[in-house]
């Protein structure tokens, strides 16, 4: 499925991991949202269940191995062009995961991936989304 225009939305996930008071971000290296900072995370593949999907997209971006804990939040991503057309349209499942093994290592479709204190998550150049799951979970977030 094409990801620019797409004929119908496109079904995502993104990890929310939080471990010592900070939460792991991902540079995103590709579009939409090139060089903005974000969740790891991506697109569900046909035929795959979207807790396989996230297990999968950690390991890829991050070199992570992952347990997910629950669903958190389920987010519209869309992106209008100038004349008012769906460029991106995404609906993405956010879930609480924690790392079980692996060594972080940024590979895949990010540049770079770090552990950001939460108290300085929002001095990121962080994508709209993002941003808004941050501001309205940030209170959930220092519980964990």
């Amino acid at each position: 499925m094409k990801r620019e225009y797409p004929a119908q939305p496109i079904a995502g996930v993104g990890a929310v991991i939080v471990q010592n008071g900070k939460i792991l971000l991902v540079k995103r290296g590709v579009e939409p949202a090139k060089n903005l900072w974000s969740i790891p995370g991506g697109m569900v593949e046909l035929g795959e269940k979207v807790q396989d999907a996230l297990i999968r997209e950690v390991k890829e971006e991050c070199g992570l191995k992952v347990e997910i804990m629950k669903l958190i939040d389920v987010v519209d991503s869309i992106t209008v062009n100038e004349e008012g057309r769906v460029k991106f349209h995404f609906v993405i499942l956010d879930f609480l995961a924690k790392v079980k093994g692996g060594t972080l290592k940024p590979a895949d479709d990010v540049l770079d991936a770090r552990w950001i204190p939460l108290e300085k998550v929002e001095n990121y150049d962080l994508t709209k989304s993002f941003r808004s799951f941050f501001r309205k979970h940030l209170g959930k977030l220092k519980g964990f």
